[in-house]
C-alpha cells in the first residue's frame, strides 16, 4: 500500500500536467508553445542528521557528499497567449535526475522523476537575472532499512520517497535561445510517514546547467525586449477574494512510546482525512493570502495513551490498544496561508494552531507545504505535507480542491 501511495503522487503530478496543457489551449489566442531542453549538474553536501550519515554504517565512512545529474523538458507559453502575457518568464515541465550518495550498497542510487517550474525574481542586467526553481516528485530505487540485510540504515524506510528541491539561480542569457544558469539549492527526501524509519535525507549544494529554447528565433527575441510591457498593461488586475475547498486523505505509519518501554512501531497503516476551507485575497496575478479553517481526523493520534497491554516488555507483534475516543483523534485549527500563483501550479505555505483538540498529538502548532495543480479554472489537485512543531513529519495530504469565485 505504501508503494502504491508514493506512485500515486508521481502519477497524479505528471498526468495533470499533460491534461492542463491541452485544456489551457482553449483559453489561448494561440496554441503555440516554446519548447525547452535543459541539463543540470548538482554537487551537494548531505546534512549529518543521523548517526548513519556520521559513519555508523557498514562502510564505516561518513556520508557527506552527493551528486546528481538532471535532464529536463519544459515549455513557455507563447507571447501572444494569455498565460504568455501575464507570466512571460514562467517555464514548467518534467525532469529526471540520477542521484548518488557514494554508498550504493546501503542507500542506493535513487532516480527522481518530478515536475518543475522556474520564474524570474529580479533582473540584474539586460542579460542577467535572479531566478528561482522548485522540483516536486518521487524518487525511486532507494535501499531501505532491513533488519537482516541493511540493518544499519535507520534513515530510509521506503524504496520510493518524495523528492522536493528549491533553488536560487543566476540566469545568464548567452544568446536569444541559450541560457547558462548557476546557483544554490536545498533538497529533501521523505516518505511522508508512510513507512518507517523516516528520518528524511536533506542536502544543500550548488547547481550549474544550461537550457536551450527551440522555436522561432524572432519570437524568442521578443522575450528580451519590452514586448510584454505593452501586453501586461492591457491586463489590468483588480483584487478579489476567492475560496478554496480541499478534501484530502492519506495513510501513515505510527511509532508509539508505551510506559516504561522502548519505542514500538505499530503494525499496519492508519487513515488520515480532512478538509481545508480557505478564503484567499488575490493581491495580484502572482500572490494571494488568507486564513484557512482546517479539520483533520487521524486514526493514529494519541495511541500512546491507550496501550492495552502495559505489563512486561511490549514488542511490535504483541502490542494492543484501546480505541481512543473520537475527540482525541479529530482536531480543528486555523492557519495563515500564503500562495505563489503561476501557470498550472501554485505553491501554498501555511502555519497554524489547532484550537479544538485533545491530546499531545493534536495539541500543537502545525505547518503545511502544498502544491496545487490546476485542471480547470475551478478544479485542482492538491499534494501537501504536514509537519508538527516545524520538525516532526505528520502526514501527506493527497486530495482535490474546488475554487469558488475564480477569475482571470
Amino acid at each position: 500500500m505504501n508503494r502504491k501511495m508514493n506512485r500515486l503522487i508521481a502519477v497524479c503530478m505528471f498526468l495533470c500536467l499533460s491534461v492542463y496543457v491541452m485544456a489551457s489551449s482553449k483559453d489561448s489566442t494561440s496554441q503555440r508553445l516554446i519548447h525547452i531542453i535543459g541539463i543540470d549538474f548538482r554537487p551537494a553536501y548531505t546534512f549529518p542528521t543521523n548517526e548513519f550519515f556520521k559513519g555508523a554504517n557498514a562502510a564505516q565512512t561518513p556520508v557527506r557528499k552527493t551528486f546528481s545529474g538532471h535532464v529536463k523538458y519544459g515549455f513557455k507559453f507563447s507571447p501572444d497567449t494569455y498565460w504568455g502575457r501575464i507570466y512571460p518568464y514562467a517555464i514548467q515541465g518534467i525532469g529526471v535526475g540520477y542521484n548518488t550518495f557514494f554508498n550504493s550498497s546501503e542507500i542506493g542510487n535513487p532516480l527522481a522523476v518530478y515536475a518543475f517550474q522556474t520564474y524570474r525574481i529580479a533582473s540584474i542586467t539586460p542579460r542577467l537575472s535572479l531566478d528561482y526553481e522548485w522540483n516536486f516528485g518521487a524518487s525511486f530505487g532507494w535501499k531501505k532499512y532491513d533488519e537482516e540485510t541493511n540493518s544499519m540504515n535507520n534513515v530510509v524506510g521506503s524504496k520510493i520517497n518524495a523528492y522536493i528541491n528549491f533553488g536560487l539561480l543566476l540566469n545568464w542569457q548567452i544568446d536569444a535561445c541559450t541560457h547558462l544558469r548557476a546557483g544554490v539549492g536545498v533538497t529533501h527526501y521523505s516518505n511522508g510517514n508512510t513507512g518507517y524509519p523516516n528520518s528524511g535525507v536533506n542536502t544543500i549544494g550548488g547547481s550549474i546547467g544550461i537550457i536551450r529554447y527551440f522555436g522561432n528565433k524572432e519570437k524568442m527575441e521578443l522575450y528580451n525586449k519590452a514586448y510584454y510591457t505593452a501586453y501586461r498593461n492591457k491586463d489590468t488586475f483588480k483584487p478579489y477574494v476567492s475560496y478554496d475547498l480541499i478534501i484530502y486523505g492519506a495513510l501513515k505509519k505510527k511509532g508509539v512510546f508505551p510506559p516504561y518501554n522502548s519505542p514500538v512501531l505499530v503494525p499496519g497503516s492508519f487513515a488520515v482525512g480532512g478538509f481545508n476551507f480557505t478564503p484567499m485575497y488575490n493581491f495580484s496575478n502572482y500572490f494571494r493570502a488568507g486564513l484557512s479553517l482546517d479539520a483533520q481526523y487521524d486514526e493514529s493520534a494519541n495511541l500512546s495513551d491507550h496501550v492495552a497491554n502495559t505489563g512486561g516488555v511490549i514488542e511490535t507483534e504483541n502490542i494492543r490498544f484501546h480505541r481512543p475516543p473520537f475527540k482525541e483523534q479529530f482536531a480543528v485549527g486555523l492557519s495563515a496561508r500564503a500562495e505563489i500563483v503561476m501557470p498550472i501550479f501554485s505553491i501554498n505555505l501555511g502555519i497554524g494552531r489547532n484550537i479544538l483538540c485533545k491530546g499531545a498529538d493534536t495539541d500543537s502548532f502545525y505547518q503545511i507545504v502544498a502544491l496545487k495543480t490546476d485542471i480547470t479554472k475551478n478544479l485542482f489537485l492538491h499534494v501537501g505535507y504536514q509537519l508538527y512543531k516545524f520538525r516532526k513529519p505528520n502526514n501527506l495530504m493527497l486530495g482535490v480542491g474546488v475554487r469558488f469565485n475564480a477569475k482571470r
